[in-house]
């Protein structure tokens, strides 16, 4: 079956609509079940931290509950990811669905010790980086051009949109009986995994059998044509830059929400605006920029926005009442979903095919890793120097990097160049290879937010 060949740059034609990319029947049934997935795994993770603590009373076996989801991406998520290269992307995306929605339904099973939990939910989140790199995989086979840079916006958005329902959602019914958040969580698996067996057409796999090498080889080739290829390198260090500090008043906001002036608020309410601040600013600046502009005004702004994302947060430095902080988290979260889309779109249109599962999973391992580290060193920082200042002082440090990099960002013609050369070896051997220098790409020298901890900043 041939594959789609998205178009090779965003054309300087209006924006594209809702209705053209919703008009595609294959994207519709992607969104829905993502949306549907992401809001159970939301739910499961409320859920399972409080069944954690119940049994055990322990506030760090809870934590570890919560964090052990983020443990495929650290310790194999390129690897994982790069099994979804091998295999068809729908038969990936099901079998993914099929296996977390049993393990799901093991872990709703009454009076199950903690510690079986814990595995059970590590086993399922291992499912996670190949389905959801099927998914970025999956994206360009489905819409082209600056329907591909709207739909990835989308798929931003709803990702962030689940997190804040899904967590409220399922704090409330854990509350009452986390086995029936669970359980929620389960049914969301199956109704995903039908609605890509039926709403998906069957493709084959990117890899041909042939060509499939060591696993570990593959997913090193998936690390060389990242960061190998100049122009997808440096969208890598924007998306990066970008996460290295727009995590941070999130990470730190239970903290400073008990430390800080209230303004007015319950410690509770405080956390609570800070920390869904970011997430409400990602979804309408996804959504906002990707329709009110083109796609060529919208190349102009990325820069900009990139380097205003950090600057939105310096203001910190005068430690503002919670009301103004969460402004202040939902401006930079406005930004970087502003410049998002268009560096995802970019990515992908400069991406051969036969890479673009395993990138994904070098991408967001990045995002994974570089997000907790930015939380675990300010943080550390915060046990010795008021939170606001490291909050305006780590920002102020991210407008100079942000700034770097746009000022080492390729010219058009680079871009130009990577987008031609990616779609002409595409266009010679869109299905025969997954390994540089062969099917047309050169070896020389592609990012969906991930499950990762709720951003779908890559592809």
């Amino acid at each position: 079956m041939e594959a789609t060949v998205p178009d090779e740059r965003p054309s300087a034609e209006g924006p594209a609509t809702f209705r053209e990319v919703f008009a595609q029947h294959e994207f519709r049934a992607v969104f829905v079940a993502g949306a549907l997935s992401w809001v159970g795994d939301y739910v499961a993770k409320a859920a399972v931290t409080l069944l954690v603590y119940q049994q055990t009373r322990s506030v760090a076996l809870s934590a570890t509950a919560f964090a052990v989801s983020f443990l495929p991406w650290l310790l194999g998520g390129p690897v994982l990811a790069a099994l979804a290269e091998r295999y068809p992307y729908r038969r990936v995306m099901v079998t993914c669905d099929v296996i977390r929605m049993a393990l799901m339904l093991l872990i709703a099973i009454p009076a199950l010790p903690y510690q079986v939990v814990l595995a059970l939910i590590f086993a399922a989140t291992l499912a996670n980086p190949p389905s959801q790199a099927a998914k970025s995989a999956l994206m360009p086979q489905m819409l082209s051009g600056d329907r591909l840079v709207l739909g990835l916006s989308l798929n931003s958005s709803i990702g962030q949109a689940a997190q804040v329902v899904g967590y409220v959602f399922g704090a409330a019914v854990a509350s009452i009986d986390p086995e029936v958040a669970l359980l929620f969580n389960a049914a969301t698996f199956a109704l995903s995994a039908l609605l890509v067996r039926l709403g998906v057409r069957d493709r084959p796999a990117s890899m041909a059998p042939a060509h499939r090498t060591h696993l570990l080889r593959e997913t090193r080739q998936g690390f060389t044509i990242v960061f190998g290829t100049p122009v997808l390198r440096s969208i890598a260090v924007l998306v990066f830059s970008a996460m290295l500090f727009s995590i941070v008043p999130e990470g730190l906001a239970a903290a400073w929400a008990n430390e800080g002036a209230k303004g007015g608020l319950s410690t509770g309410a405080a956390q609570a605006v800070i920390m869904v601040a970011n997430p409400v600013g990602f979804i309408l600046g996804g959504l906002l920029v990707s329709r009110l502009f083109g796609p060529t005004r919208r190349m102009k702004l990325m820069r900009p926005l990139a380097v205003f994302a950090p600057l939105a947060l310096v203001p910190a430095l005068l430690n503002p009442p919670p009301l103004v902080v969460a402004l202040l988290a939902a401006l930079c979260g406005f930004a970087v979903a502003g410049m998002l889309p268009m560096a995802n779109g970019l990515f992908v249109q400069a991406l051969p095919n036969g890479f673009r599962a395993r990138a994904f999973g070098v991408m967001a391992t990045g995002v994974q890793v570089i997000q907790g580290f930015a939380v675990l060193a300010t943080g550390l920082l915060a046990d010795r120097f008021p939170i606001p200042v490291v909050v305006g002082l780590w920002s102020a440090a991210g407008v100079v990097l942000m700034a770097v990099a746009t000022l080492r960002w390729p010219d058009r013609q680079t871009v130009d160049d990577a987008i031609a050369e990616a779609s002409a070896a595409n266009t010679e051997a869109p299905h025969s290879t997954g390994r540089p220098g062969n099917g047309g790409t050169t070896g020389a020298p592609e990012p969906r937010s991930g499950d990762g901890h709720r951003r779908h900043a890559v592809t």
